[in-house]
């Protein structure tokens, strides 16, 4: 009886651990990822939202034209400044060391010009009385106007020392606020190396890149929505002040540049926006659906569309097929098949199965 005991406890001990080891086993199910479009009528998808980024119109990065160690540091973030105002200056050395050479080399020229001019004078005392030949009369004057082009070469060196000590200063170009600061007191920066930015304008501007698909509808002085996500429930006024004629190579759109017309202190540089465009004329028609070209597939019985089809949490795709119209700059009219409102899948569609369950993304 002792051993029947025993072995049933260790039958049941081999159960539970067979049934957790089968609970480990079991994977959970991958679905595909489905992008989807749900179908609307011709003329209802010309309302188009794109983000950008809000920007003043007019920022300043400041920077020394000589080099050198930053002796004088007057800027803070958020400082509002004016135009004028000095904001940072370099140690200098090396530019009032020139300057003071260049000081040397003047007051050379102007003594070897006085001498020359001397000469010159006598030279010209003994020519006029026949004591002196042409020649040495010509030489003198020679030897005067080089002196006399040497002291203008060194006037000119001076004032370009003075204006390379004015390198070493950085003073407010615009009335404004400071963005960013990039440097400290006592740091050694280049010449161009920026220091700090300057917020100078008074107009907040949106950069953005516009696809080629919708570009050629995008005009100057075109009136846009703007919304911002930090500002929920807040719309602006805008309007297109730059198109760009060429493509940016690095995002494969056009730059634009949207001023916000209907400005507020709420809206500060950096923000992210989002830019609606209405490129229809404000009517969709009512009668004739459309749907993109690149959703609508073609096999031995034509051509068909993947609908989207939710039971609860049980999403799957069914094979539809679609009798279609003519192309439009929107995608294919259709004339039998769907309805509006209405999912089909966008992309995919030669590795769709008919009643397979996937994931919308």
């Amino acid at each position: 009886m002792k051993y029947l005991n025993t072995y049933f406890i260790i039958l049941v001990l081999s159960s539970l651990i067979w049934s957790c080891g089968k609970e480990e086993k079991k994977e959970e199910k991958i679905l595909r990822p489905v992008k989807y479009q749900q179908v609307g009528f011709l003329g209802g998808q010309k309302v188009r939202t794109f983000s950008g980024t809000a920007q003043t119109d007019k920022i300043i990065n400041l920077s020394f034209r000589n080099s050198g160690i930053i002796t004088e540091f007057n800027i803070k973030l958020g400082q509002k400044v004016k135009k004028g105002d000095l904001l940072a200056k370099l140690d200098n050395v090396q530019s009032r060391l020139a300057y003071e050479q260049s000081i040397t080399q003047l007051n050379s020229a102007a003594s070897q010009m006085n001498t020359t001019k001397l000469s010159l004078n006598r030279v010209r005392s003994l020519y006029e009385k026949g004591s002196s030949p042409l020649s040495d009369f010509e030489a003198a004057k020679n030897s005067y106007k080089t002196a006399q082009e040497s002291h203008e070469s060194a006037k000119r060196g001076v004032e370009i020392q003075q204006e390379q000590i004015q390198y070493g200063y950085i003073y407010a170009p615009e009335d404004g606020i400071i963005a960013a600061v990039t440097s400290e007191i006592d740091e050694n920066v280049s010449p161009g190396q920026t220091v700090a930015t300057l917020n100078a304008g008074t107009d907040m501007e949106i950069d953005l890149g516009i696809p080629e698909s919708v570009i050629n509808g995008v005009k100057e002085n075109m009136e846009v929505q703007v919304g911002f996500t930090s500002l929920q429930n807040k719309t602006f006024k805008g309007k297109v002040t730059e198109v760009s004629p060429a493509v940016d190579a690095n995002t494969s759109t056009y730059p634009i540049r949207v001023t916000v017309t209907s400005p507020s202190n709420d809206i500060k540089s950096g923000m992210a926006a989002n830019v609606t465009f209405d490129f229809g004329n404000g009517k969709s028609s009512t009668e004739t659906i459309v749907i993109p070209a690149h959703a609508v597939g073609e096999d031995s019985n034509g051509r068909f569309v993947f609908l989207i089809e939710e039971e609860g949490d049980f999403i799957k795709v069914k094979k539809q097929q679609v009798s279609i119209g003519n192309l439009t700059t929107e995608g294919f009219e259709i004339i039998k098949g769907l309805s509006a409102g209405q999912k089909i899948a966008t992309a995919g569609l030669q590795t769709l199965l008919d009643g397979q369950e996937v994931r919308l993304q």
